[in-house]
């Protein structure tokens, strides 16, 4: 008798079983799930396998986490351009990143002159040399350049009104 299905089914139920406990934790994208499950010794087939189980059944989903992620680092003062890049390293393609910056109904402009208003005084951003700092700071935040600019240009007309 070949007990080699029932010990590969015990490996399946075993890594289903590890899957579950990292997503109660938190989302996670499928490649995220693939390589946590790998690390933890469960084998590339196995892994793949149970993320695949788990998506079917809803437990898994990109497009969630993908969601979530973006919502969690808007609102913590990202930019799109940094949320984009933290997506992709996350395994998430382009088109479910659209979607999901586009789910945080964000106004990245005005977002971008809440984090200056923070850290800038409006008279400060009269010197060159700190207008190039908050440009500097915004852009490491994920905002492009034409953002930046705008949002430092509007703090310092706020100012002058």
């Amino acid at each position: 008798m070949d007990g080699g299905a029932g010990r590969e089914s015990e490996h399946l139920a075993d890594a289903s079983r590890l899957a579950l406990a990292l997503l109660t934790r938190r989302e996670r994208s499928r490649d995220e799930l693939i390589r946590a499950l790998i690390a933890r010794g469960t084998s590339p087939d196995d892994a793949e396998t149970v993320v695949a189980q788990l998506s079917e059944r809803g437990w898994q989903d990109d497009d969630r986490f993908a969601g979530a992620l973006a919502r969690t680092r808007a609102a913590a003062g990202y930019g799109p351009e940094r949320i984009r890049y933290e997506l992709s390293r996350h395994g998430i393609d382009e088109l479910a990143s659209a979607d999901a910056l586009a789910s945080c109904e964000a106004d990245w402009r005005t977002r971008a002159e809440a984090l200056l208003a923070r850290r800038y005084r409006a008279d400060a951003l009269v010197d060159p040399a700190v207008r190039a700092k908050a440009i500097a700071f915004l852009v490491r935040r994920g905002f492009d350049l034409q953002t930046a600019r705008a949002a430092i240009a509007d703090v310092m007309q706020s100012d002058s009104d």
